[in-house]
């Protein structure tokens, strides 16, 4: 019988967004997939540079983003200086899946909250340096779409080693961590001081803060598969990423069914624009909630409102009353620990006669008790072929296992 998936990352030697990326592609990400995806963005030339290397005897996968040079002079060069904005924008208008979309948006998110906090700037006038440049684009877009690729159900990692000393960048010297990474770190734990020099980048730190379930150095799991990613420096500890990918054993869920902690925060509204409200949504989601949902109620005096219902995981709940206070009405919150019951997810790809879709199953007592299809998949191919999207729906045929 099939198990739950579960991804762990290994920090003794801290993150980076290309060690990330190695270590994905050394798990068995198709680097041909994750380098076709990454083409969907308008970044300008550049070449994804994909070579074996080993630190301290520990073999494994380095990833290097070299920029090319233009094919005309006359080319406007790809500024290496960003707003967030200009991020949002070129994510949100590409032709990547929504889920690579949300996840990656959900990391830069981290990113932008954290410079303008240690910056004091209104995040929309935060001017990414390094995060904004082409490579960091491709580490941060490319770890959405590595995730979304393995399809894993939870994602945990351990405490994160940051280093420690000094590290230059573009606004000067910055003790270790650096002053945004140490903000993007905030509720999770870390270790520090085995080497001198910063070992997890406030790239590195966004992509755990943004896509790990929790972090824990107590794990209990079969590894199935296992990957390294070989950072940049050779110095007296493996500077490399460990990623597990693994199955929960039978044990520890009883008939395909797991829990997990979360929170559910609320609040009741009156006097809010009806058009505020799928905006509101959209910051939520992009924040990671894990769901979001609008209640018809009745206040007092018989006034009509609305509640809003918002669950998320423990760690988010500072971001989500963020959402709360800027693009809601509200003066107040609820918020109440809650028990998530789900139902363990199998995916497999379907062909169908407009094309191939991806398609989830639930499990139940080792076998298949219902099946879904991708909305985003069957939405393009219903564009694409002229069709309806009921049409496409229609054209899948699912059949449960024994």
């Amino acid at each position: 019988m099939m198990k739950m998936k579960i991804l762990y990352y290994d920090c003794f030697s801290g993150i980076s967004g290309d060690m990330n990326l190695g270590a994905m592609i050394d798990l068995g990400v198709d680097r041909k997939y994750l380098i076709g995806e990454l083409k969907k963005l308008s970044i300008g030339r550049y070449d994804l540079r994909i070579n074996k290397d080993q630190r301290k005897g520990i073999s494994g996968t380095r990833v290097d983003v070299v920029l090319l040079p233009e094919p005309h002079p006359s080319d406007k060069p790809i500024s290496s200086e960003r707003r967030f904005t200009d991020i949002v924008r070129l994510i949100t208008e590409s032709s990547l899946s929504e889920k690579v979309k949300a996840i990656s948006l959900n990391i830069f998110r981290k990113l932008a909250e954290a410079e303008a906090k240690v910056h004091h700037h209104d995040i929309e006038d935060v001017h990414f340096h390094e995060v904004g440049a082409v490579d960091s684009i491709v580490d941060i877009v490319g770890a959405a779409v590595c995730l979304d690729y393995l399809k894993v159900d939870q994602v945990f990692s351990s405490a994160v080693q940051v280093g420690g000393g000094f590290v230059k960048c573009a606004h000067g010297t910055l003790p270790v961590p650096a002053p945004a990474t140490a903000e993007i770190l905030k509720g999770i734990p870390m270790k520090a001081g085995i080497v001198p020099y910063e070992t997890t980048t406030p790239t590195g730190a966004a992509i755990l803060a943004a896509t790990v379930d929790d972090f824990t150095e107590h794990f209990h799991f079969t590894p199935k598969g296992i990957g390294y990613g070989i950072g940049q420096r050779d110095t007296e500890i493996p500077n490399v990423l460990r990623v597990m990918l693994g199955e929960v054993p039978e044990e520890a869920f009883v008939n395909d069914v797991a829990t997990q902690n979360a929170i559910l925060m609320e609040c009741n509204i009156d006097d809010m624009n009806p058009e505020m409200y799928d905006f509101m949504m959209d910051a939520f989601f992009a924040k990671g909630a894990h769901d979001v949902f609008l209640t018809p109620i009745l206040m007092k005096k018989s006034r009509p409102a609305v509640k809003i219902s918002v669950l998320c995981n423990v760690r988010e709940r500072e971001a989500m009353e963020e959402v709360f206070w800027l693009q809601t009405s509200t003066f107040g919150l609820r918020t109440y620990p809650v028990s998530k019951v789900m139902l363990r997810k199998e995916f497999s790809k379907q062909s169908t006669k407009y094309g191939e879709i991806s398609v989830k199953h639930a499990c139940f007592r080792g076998r298949r008790i219902k099946s879904k299809p991708e909305y985003e998949d069957c939405k393009r191919l219903a564009g694409e072929k002229g069709v309806t999207l009921k049409e496409v729906y229609d054209s899948l045929k699912f059949e449960k296992s024994p």
